[in-house]
């Protein structure tokens, strides 16, 4: 028997490849199979289950191209009704897989489908738990994604979740081993831990909400804090109870080259926004005008599905030459499957061409300080309320980055402003859109508050509430 973890940092996504005597099951697959079955194929083994822990909202899912591709049978837990063939599995039923079982345990309250997959080995030792959005590793399973299609309020289905975990999950053995589907940075919680594996007994003890005196208590502790979801997450679980286009054919369209005229004319017809996904110090410089940065080298797909939302959004990609797969890859992972070409030959064949450009006016930390008039110069922190709350540059308004859509319009017309987040990749995000709003009165912060803290910039952690303006 083997167990292996891969673990996908962009997306804080764990899905699970196990083999035991010749046969392979998959958990949670990624969008792209194809790694998958060559691993299948190197190991000798045949992939016979893919097991899905509920429909995913943060991620589309490889099960659909998994299945097609390979025969094997997709596996979901009690109340799944997905629109493709599939096992539609009782809470305990038992699925042999080599010479171990996995055991469907039906664990709602994330979603009503949601379940966890409990590892027995050959022994018949319960060994490990794949535990989804049910139990992550510090916390569990936010129960305000499924309100509308359970038809339950967020408080009703953290009561079903406390059932799940107090009834189904805590009395089995401490030495479990708990798999998550997500760790630190994904928005399907809001307190994981850094850790992507840990033993169940250790859960016990230092959970928080494993640690409440009474359900009363539990659902408290588990709604509150909760930040709006993600605009994209509805269409994610759309895709992936309905169904999508396979994987191949997203990716063929994507890689389609576009000479800058030819892009030019594929926007007009198509109203396709432009993402560059350069790194933010290159976009600064250099880029095509009303093009949205989000840098490939971040949280890149989350970002995506926040800032753009709509899945079905024309895109024209904008990369470093040698980044084209990737980021078709990436964007399909979070549904965004619209990519309809990218620049051939990257932003440079733009500039030889002779076309506009536009440029972000990017300054030092060091030429902040020296410029910054506290109680006179406004200053936009982009950062998270909570890291504003933590420490931030005196009289700085905070302005996530999240909530630009809400307060874009109070940058408008007035004198100019500064503008920072933590290190500089959600500023430039921050920047391309507000210039592609026709916003331009302002200095974007490189190395954003990091660096500022270290220029010596006057700091505080005092919160005005006329300070923290979304809206």
């Amino acid at each position: 028997m083997k167990v292996e973890q891969i673990y996908t940092g962009c997306l804080a996504q764990g899905a699970y490849y196990i083999t035991s005597n010749g046969e392979a099951a998959i958990i949670d697959p990624l969008r792209e199979v194809q790694p998958y079955i060559d691993r299948a194929t190197k190991d000798g083994v045949k992939i016979k289950y893919v097991f899905e822990t509920h429909f995913h909202a943060d991620f589309v899912s490889g099960h659909i191209d998994l299945s097609n591709k390979t025969g094997a049978a997709i596996v979901y837990g009690p109340n799944a009704n997905p629109e493709f063939s599939a096992i539609i599995a009782k809470d305990n039923e038992e699925f042999k897989l080599g010479n171990i079982t996995i055991k469907v345990l039906h664990t709602p309250g994330h979603t009503m489908e949601s379940s966890c997959f409990l590892l027995i080995d050959e022994n018949g030792k319960e060994s490990a738990l794949f535990s989804g959005d049910t139990l992550f590793l510090g916390d569990v399973g936010r129960p305000d994604l499924a309100q509308k299609a359970a038809g339950m309020t967020q408080e009703e289905l953290a009561g079903l979740l406390y059932e799940s975990l107090y009834n189904k999950i805590l009395p089995l053995p401490n030495d479990v081993i708990v798999y998550p589907a997500h760790g630190a940075g994904s928005a399907c919680g809001k307190n994981m831990m850094k850790e992507t594996v840990d033993a169940l007994g250790n859960q016990k003890k230092m959970n928080y909400a494993l640690n409440q005196p009474n359900k009363e208590e539990f659902v408290k502790s588990v709604t509150e804090g909760l930040l709006p979801p993600p605009g994209y997450f509805g269409m994610n679980v759309a895709m992936n109870k309905k169904g999508y286009e396979s994987f191949d054919t997203v990716l063929k369209k994507g890689l389609k080259a576009l000479t800058p005229s030819e892009l030019e004319a594929a926007k007009q017809v198509t109203e396709a926004i432009i993402l560059d996904v350069r790194d933010a110090g290159d976009f600064s410089q250099g880029f095509i005008p009303q093009s949205i940065n989000i840098g490939l080298r971040g949280d890149f797909a989350p970002w995506v599905g926040a800032m753009i939302v709509d899945v079905k959004q024309p895109i024209i990609l904008v990369t470093k030459v040698g980044d084209e797969e990737e980021t078709v890859t990436r964007l399909s992972r979070v549904g965004f499957d619209n990519v309809i070409g990218y620049l051939k030959g990257g932003f440079e064949s733009w500039k030889s061409s002779g076309k506009e450009t536009d440029t972000v006016n990017r300054i030092s930390a060091q030429q902040f300080k020296s410029e910054l008039k506290v109680g006179e110069s406004k200053v936009i922190d982009v950062r998270k309320e909570s890291e504003y709350a933590a420490e931030h540059v005196e009289e700085a308004y905070s302005m996530p980055l999240a909530f630009i859509n809400s307060w874009f319009s109070n940058a408008k017309d007035e004198k100019p402003f500064y503008l920072h987040c933590a290190g500089g990749y959600r500023s430039m995000i921050a920047a391309s859109i507000l210039k592609s709003r026709g916003i331009h009165n302002f200095k974007e912060v490189a190395g954003g508050f990091k660096a500022i803290a270290e220029a010596g910039v006057p700091k505080t952690n005092y919160v005005c509430q006329s300070k923290m303006i979304k809206s």
